[in-house]
């Protein structure tokens, strides 16, 4: 091969070499480009998944409730109407309520349910309505805010709001010293001889239901059916409420009243007639311990509104909300982080209270109803 040939062949060689390595270079560019590309567009996805998650999740936070609740109550009107009305200002939802409602009422409608909620100021009535199946449970936010004793096992009902038995008394009639200190005090004649004697609430009243059923768990059927005959003989009044029996002791009408410690409260709020007192029973070192019994609510078993029922609850259960709960009442909070809203108030761990699991008042519900209306004082007013 002469000279010319040999570097015609030699360029020809460096130009292919040269032009090689330009094409890889470019696949390699080509194939980087596509894997930033995929990157990028897996990427420009996670973001628009997790943005598409965000808004998902503020829209369910979002979400507006409407329609309406139903709710039964056997408390005051006085004591829940404005916890209601507070309700639907804030979630447009319309509540409807039916006050003083009884809690049987619930169990007659089982097979047309009418009510969402029901709302009571008796426990034993809340656990037999659940002992029946008729309240159905849910695991509602802040619900451990209420000790387990205070709620049903599976939340079929939660306990709001304590108080505890004794009696309110006036001052200018009779003094501490000359006052009964016990229930069972109540046996003895003596007292319908006091000024004006004493007042009571008919049997059908639901803190006389839970009055008398801690009895039977503590006496028996028997020394309770005694206690009641010696009640409705000596007692100078028999009231339908136990709001009318702390007007009556503060006017002077009668001496003293069976009563829950919070109509004391009330009594003490009033302008005139309030120069009262009040007597937590069986406080003494060989006392059973005062009477005890808390309000609450459970949402009712095939609720024709059950997502207002359950936002209902889970609205209740906010620490602004228990206190509005409390309300008018003068309650104690059950929750031990909530102060009492007003002034005089005795936490419950300050007294003796009778040993005896709340829960247990369900089962003395429908036997003390029983035992009330076979002695009378269910019926009877004075």
């Amino acid at each position: 091969m002469n000279m010319r040939n040999l570097l015609s062949f030699s360029l020809l060689l460096i130009l292919s070499v040269f032009l090689l390595a330009a094409c890889g270079e470019n696949e390699n560019n080509a194939a980087t480009g596509n894997n930033n590309d995929v990157e990028n567009n897996d990427e420009a996805a996670n973001n628009n998944d997790a943005e598409n998650n965000e808004e998902t999740a503020n829209n369910q936070e979002e979400v507006e409730l409407d329609g309406e609740l139903i709710v039964y109550s056997a408390r005051n009107e006085t004591f829940v109407q404005a916890l209601l009305d507070k309700f639907s200002e804030e979630t447009g939802v319309e509540v409807r309520a039916l006050h003083e409602a009884d809690p049987l009422q619930i169990q007659e409608e089982a097979g047309n349910v009418q009510a969402d909620v029901f709302i009571s100021n008796d426990l034993g009535a809340l656990e037999y309505l659940n002992q029946q199946e008729l309240l159905e449970g849910f695991d509602p936010a802040n619900v451990d805010s209420i000790d387990e004793q205070f709620r049903a096992d599976n939340n079929e009902w939660i306990a709001i709001s304590a108080r505890a038995r004794g009696f309110i008394y006036n001052k200018d009639m009779i003094s501490e010293d000359e006052m009964p200190t016990k229930m069972e005090d109540l046996f003895d004649s003596e007292w319908a001889d006091v000024e004006n004697g004493y007042a009571i609430t008919r049997g059908g009243n639901g803190g006389m239901i839970g009055n008398i059923s801690a009895l039977r768990y503590e006496w028996g059927d028997e020394r309770t059916s005694e206690w009641i005959a010696a009640i409705q003989d000596n007692a100078a009044g028999i009231f339908e409420g136990h709001g009318d029996i702390r007007r009556a002791v503060g006017a002077g009408e009668h001496a003293f009243g069976l009563v829950n410690n919070y109509y004391y409260h009330q009594q003490l709020e009033e302008p005139n007639d309030n120069n009262v007192g009040f007597i937590y029973a069986d406080q003494g070192e060989d006392d059973m311990g005062a009477i005890a019994n808390a309000a609450g609510l459970g949402m009712v078993s095939g609720a024709p509104n059950e997502d207002n029922a359950r936002a209902f609850i889970e609205w209740v259960l906010e620490e602004e909300n228990q206190l509005a709960f409390v309300g008018e009442s003068l309650e104690v909070p059950i929750n031990p982080e909530l102060e009492p809203p007003y002034e005089q108030a005795v936490p419950f761990s300050e007294l003796k209270v009778q040993d005896m699991p709340l829960k247990e008042l369900g089962n003395y519900f429908e036997d003390t109803r029983a035992l009330i209306e076979d002695s009378g004082l269910d019926l009877e007013l004075r």
